[in-house]
């Protein structure tokens, strides 16, 4: 027999999870489909889609067959009516209109974005699908090349993204104040985990991600300059789409622009708010729905794709009139970055300084032994009076001289006689 001295064959590479999901969406496939010809449950690629395992070995090979990725990869599909989570027909990322459009200096943007290198995974370079039909294919963000130092970088996509993302803010929250604030909250962050941030496949879909979430918490609601919404606009119509917008509710307004607005298919969308996408489906539906009650021009459109080109249109135009606040520069940005992780070091070095402290002195001056403690002095009442024999009186003490001078006369003491 011969001993086949080769090593282990390499690992099929896969894309990151958000892209597995995404390429499985694009065939049409569900997870019980992908479970029953890997030869696992639907639970286990819904934990590989989630990234918190991977494949291996024959399964993995087979997993990367079934996606695509192993070989070429295939064009998303037009439709994901058979997998029975939409009715409607998504668009893939970079083939929607981008909130960067709805920003007047756009046009002079274009130019910094030729000039930047796209870095991007080699596994995740597929063939861009065609745009749907009154959607114009939004420019891709670009990425910085390895000749960029980290500040430069930083700066470009800054520029770049900051003013698009602070108007998508204002469509979310309806406050400019709190806009501008967690745009600059999204890109200290940014600053903070900037390795992170420059090896991602989307480093502006992932400061997008963090200016939402922070956008929407609800502990926004106790502060004082946070708690109403800003005056909305004079124009009836855009007045209308206002009070519309901000009357959804979070989850269903968070859909709607990132489908709608930012251009992210129905998969992406779904990733990025973290819901399936039946469940994002829903809410886009929804949120369509109840935009048409109040909006009469979407009222008259029934084809999904008028009603998203009509939004589109609506929502652009919302957010061009609208006056937000000019995001600051991107070194003042930086600088506040570092100087609130400084801030928060020192923070973190004075409480352990403090900790140590207080538990060396509590060591030093703690008792080795137990002692117990004295019980504090008190009156004791309702003690009954002392008994026993009274005092002698005077007469007493002479009789009992007396007895004690005088001899005993009485009979003689026996004494016992022994034979």
């Amino acid at each position: 027999m011969t001993r086949n001295t080769a090593g282990p064959a390499p690992a099929v590479p896969l894309p990151s999870p958000k892209e597995r999901r995404r390429l499985r969406e694009a065939r049409a496939l569900s997870e019980e489909q992908v479970a029953a010809a890997v030869g696992v449950t639907p639970a286990t690629v819904r934990a590989w889609e989630t990234g918190r395992t991977n494949p291996r070995g024959r399964r993995r090979a087979a997993y990367a067959r079934l996606i695509g990725c192993a070989g070429h990869r295939p064009a998303p599909s037009p439709s994901v009516e058979a997998t029975g989570s939409s009715t409607m027909s998504p668009t893939e990322p970079g083939t929607g209109p981008s909130m960067d459009a709805f920003t007047p200096d756009a046009p002079t943007r274009d130019a910094d974005a030729e000039a930047l290198t796209l870095t991007r995974d080699p596994d995740a370079d597929a063939p861009a699908a065609s745009a749907p039909e009154g959607h114009e294919p939004a420019a891709p963000v670009p990425q910085p090349r390895a000749g960029l130092t980290a500040e430069e970088a930083y700066d470009a996509l800054y520029t770049l993204t900051a003013p698009g993302l602070t108007r998508q803010m204002h469509l979310l929250t309806g406050r400019r104040k709190l806009s501008r604030e967690a745009v600059e909250h999204a890109f200290r962050t940014a600053w903070q985990r900037w390795p992170e941030v420059a090896r991602d496949r989307d480093p502006a879909g992932w400061v997008r991600a963090v200016a939402y979430e922070y956008a929407m918490s609800p502990w926004h609601r106790l502060r004082r300059t946070h708690r109403r919404a800003d005056a909305p606009p004079l124009d009836p119509a855009r007045r209308a789409l206002f009070e519309a917008l901000l009357g959804l509710p979070p989850s269903y307004r968070r859909t709607l622009l990132l489908h709608d607005a930012v251009g992210l298919g129905l998969p992406e969308t779904a990733a990025e708010t973290e819901a399936s996408t039946p469940a994002a489906a829903s809410r886009l539906l929804n949120a369509r729905a109840t935009l048409a009650e109040r909006l009469p021009e979407l009222a008259g459109s029934v084809d999904p794709g008028g009603r998203s080109t009509v939004l589109q249109e609506r929502l652009g135009a919302l957010a061009l009139a609208e006056e937000v606040p000019e995001p600051p520069p991107a070194p003042a940005v930086r600088a506040g970055s570092e100087r609130v992780a400084g801030l928060w070091t020192r923070a973190a070095l004075c409480f352990g300084v403090l900790l140590v402290s207080t538990t060396a002195f509590t060591l030093h001056t703690a008792p080795t032994q137990y002692e117990q403690p004295l019980a504090p002095a008190a009156r004791v009442g309702g003690v009954p009076p002392l008994g026993g024999p009274e005092k002698l009186t005077p007469q007493d003490l002479k009789l009992q001289k007396s007895l004690r001078g005088r001899l005993t006369h009485g009979p003689e003491r026996l004494v016992p006689r022994i034979p």
